[in-house]
């Protein structure tokens, strides 16, 4: 899902730029107030970021921690978070703090820290900090964290850690209908839009509980309603179409919505929080689209990758300009503290992505291959079980006969496999066809789709059998000699049988060259009693060309397969 990737970076960029706007300069100033509420309000990102968290870990661990409650399993998940958010944060809160507490020994005042509430320093806040409990037992936001915006990962590390238990109970809604998947998804939501409404800011006593639940949770449900849409309309275009149309128009109606629901009354512009499950659920599902191309594009997903690191690194870095500019070693006016100010917002973007590159990411690779620690593996649902026919290829016995020889099952993932599965039915009791057949049998379905991944091969083999049976609809079976085998077939029937795909493929390829033929180990000399041939048949001295023979034991498979080959290595000397 690349544009949910994509979306990450919007909303970390979203908070950095209300963070930013406290930056007392007059051109931060005039820029707050020309763009107002999109700028002030950039704290929503955060409730942005706590519903995309509930729809990619549902998406991901659900069906695999849904079920029941295992230990083992639950272990792995929390270790695999573990990975992805404590090395990136351990290493940034340090630094920070070491800052603090220079400024708490070498300062002359008693703020350190740019917060209406200044955090304590000591033994048990530091172990606090390391463990990311910080929050847990404050009321507010303020004063909690030695980097202020971390408060949010204290609070979804709490989420991480109830998503097990909380897994059993979501995982046995998944059968409910869309709509009622889709408006629980909303009456989650509900309670940080109402704050705006009700209070006038989502900002009271533990208000912080309400929104990393409510927005988790929200969601996770809207995880369940996507995949319950996608299962009802699968194969259908509308879907796709709608949840890109729908994208498209949230993408806007957000910014619009912040200005229009100020000036339609008080905390109404919180309205547009409900608008966040809406919106992931229809890029989850979108596949086009101005919103879908734009949040797809390498650079967009690279930062929403990146994202994390940003959301760490920016208060830091801002708060060391904010701290020379009270010292006045920066002026509060001018070009140049603006061109700082303006280098320092747009420097973020490259510290975070040396902070994701050198330190989160092999930190968190490094973590989960631990000996003992293999982490929870992801169990999306976009993921098809395989087939329990499906076997190793055995090349020699393939070689030999592909009637009898086992080959792999194709299984329905555009992502994994290259041809459809076309199996065709067979009345009770009738034997089961060969595994050539079969295949076949989806040759004929991908060059009906179009499939130019098999384009080459497909066309081969279906000439092969169209000139070996009766026509196209015929029923012929291509591995069927010309007379009825009443017993079983013996080596020399079956290499008959391939002698005359052998001569029916090289008819194809015209008779010029080497024909459709690959060299392949000889026949057998000792065959069996009524089957045997003579001397000049096996070692082809017979006047035949000697890849007649020798190819005589190659399948069709082999066969059409390396002549498409050869034909590819061919240089093209007009070129």
């Amino acid at each position: 899902m690349p544009a949910l990737t994509g979306l990450r970076i919007v909303a970390a960029l979203w908070v950095v730029a209300f963070h930013f706007h406290f930056t007392a300069l007059p051109g931060v100033e005039a820029v707050t107030d020309r763009l107002g509420l999109l700028i002030t309000q950039g704290a929503l990102g955060v409730d942005l970021f706590f519903v995309l968290s509930g729809f990619v870990i549902a998406w991901t661990y659900l069906d695999q921690l849904g079920p029941r409650l295992r230990l083992r399993d639950a272990g792995g998940f929390v270790w695999a978070r573990a990975a992805r958010m404590w090395p990136a944060y351990a290493v940034v809160f340090h630094l920070f703090g070491v800052w603090l507490v220079a400024r708490a020994v070498l300062g002359s005042g008693e703020q350190i820290a740019y917060q209406a509430v200044q955090p304590e320093l000591g033994v048990g806040a530091w172990l606090e900090q390391v463990f990311l409990v910080q929050l847990w037992t404050e009321p507010f936001l303020d004063g909690a964290s030695w980097v202020g915006p971390t408060w949010s990962i204290s609070a979804e590390w709490l989420a991480y850690l109830l998503f097990p238990v909380l897994a059993l109970v979501f995982f046995r809604l998944r059968r409910l209908p869309f709509a009622v998947l889709a408006a629980g998804s909303l009456l989650c939501a509900a309670p940080v839009a109402a704050a705006f409404v009700v209070v006038g800011s989502p900002y009271y006593p533990y208000s912080w509980l309400v929104r990393i639940l409510g927005g988790f949770s929200a969601g996770v449900l809207a995880m369940l309603a996507v995949r319950r849409l996608r299962d009802r309309d699968a194969g259908s275009d509308r879907l796709g179409a709608s949840a890109s149309s729908t994208a498209t128009v949230l993408v806007v109606a957000v910014p619009l919505g912040l200005p229009a629901g100020a000036v339609a009354g008080d905390g109404l512009h919180g309205l547009v929080v409900l608008l966040f499950p809406v919106l992931v659920g229809a890029l989850a599902l979108a596949d086009r689209g101005p919103a879908y191309r734009l949040l797809s594009r390498p650079a967009m997903v690279h930062g929403g990758h990146a994202s994390y690191a940003l959301y760490l690194i920016h208060i830091p870095m801002f708060e060391l300009l904010w701290y020379f500019v009270d010292l006045e070693v920066l002026p509060r006016s001018g070009v140049a503290v603006h061109v700082v100010a303006l280098a320092v917002f747009l420097g973020t973007l490259p510290v975070a992505h040396l902070l994701f590159t050198l330190i989160e990411r092999p930190a968190r690779r490094w973590m989960r291959a631990l000996p003992g620690r293999a982490s929870a593996a992801p169990a999306g649902p976009a993921m098809p079980a395989a087939r329990s026919g499906a076997e190793p290829v055995d090349t020699r016995a393939a070689r030999r006969d592909p009637e009898t020889s086992v080959l792999p099952a194709v299984v329905p993932d555009p992502a994994t496999s290259v041809l459809p599965a076309v199996v065709a039915p067979r009345a009770p009791g009738e034997a089961s066809a060969g595994t050539a057949h079969r295949m076949l049998e989806r040759l004929t379905a991908a060059r009906a789709s179009g499939d130019v991944s098999a384009a080459d091969v497909s066309a081969d083999l279906l000439t092969v059998a169209l000139l070996r049976g009766d026509g196209a609809g015929s029923g012929t079976d291509l591995f069927t000699p010309a007379a009825p085998d009443p017993g079983t077939p013996t080596g020399a029937d079956r290499v008959g049988r391939l002698r005359a795909i052998q001569l029916a493929a090289r008819a194809v390829e015209g008779g010029g060259g080497r024909g459709g033929s690959v060299p392949a180990p000889r026949a057998t000399r000792a065959m069996p009693a009524g089957g045997s041939r003579s001397g000049a048949e096996r070692c082809g001295r017979a006047g035949r060309r000697r890849d007649d023979v020798h190819g005589s034991a190659a399948t069709p498979i082999v066969a059409a397969s390396g002549a498409a080959a050869r034909r590819r290595r061919r240089p093209s000397h007009g070129s």
